[in-house]
C-alpha cells in the first residue's frame, strides 16, 4: 500500500515532533509539519496531502483562516481537514463545521485513537483498504 501524506499545521514544535514519530511509526503514513501557519497553504499545494491535521490557537494566522483558505481554493478544498486542537468548548466545534473540517479532536489525544480517527476517514472515503 502507498503511504498516506498527511500534513500537520502546528506552532508547537515539540507536539507536532511526537505525533510525527508516532504516525510514521507504523509505516502507513508520510507526515510533514509547517510550523507557520502563514506558509500552510503554499505547503498544502506543494505537499498535497491526502488529509490535514490542524491547529486553531496559533499565531500570525489562526486555524479557522487557515482552514477558510483552504477550502476556498478549489485546488485543495477535497483534502479532508480534522481541527486538532486544545480547544474543548462546543462553540469553536461549531464554527469548524460550518468551515467544513472533516473532524474535531481535542489535545491530548493518544497517538493510537488518533490514528484509528484517521483511518476511519480515509475508510469513509474509501482510500483505505477494507
Amino acid at each position: 500500500m502507498v503511504k498516506k501524506k498527511i500534513l500537520i499545521i502546528d506552532d508547537e514544535e515539540n507536539f507536532c515532533s511526537i505525533l510525527k514519530m508516532n504516525l510514521e511509526l507504523k509505516g502507513d503514513f508520510e507526515v510533514g509539519v509547517v510550523s507557520d501557519s502563514r506558509q500552510s497553504v503554499a505547503m498544502v499545494k506543494k505537499m498535497k496531502p491526502d488529509l490535514i491535521l490542524l491547529d486553531i490557537l496559533m499565531p500570525g494566522m489562526g486555524g479557522f483562516e487557515v482552514l477558510k483558505k483552504l477550502k476556498d481554493d478549489n485546488d485543495i478544498s477535497g483534502i479532508p481537514v480534522v481541527m486538532l486542537t486544545a480547544l474543548s468548548d462546543e462553540t469553536y466545534r461549531v464554527k469548524a463545521q460550518k468551515l467544513y473540517d472533516e473532524e474535531y479532536l481535542v489535545k491530548p489525544i493518544e497517538a493510537p485513537e488518533l490514528r484509528e480517527k484517521i483511518i476511519e476517514i480515509f475508510k469513509k472515503r474509501k482510500q483505505w483498504p477494507a
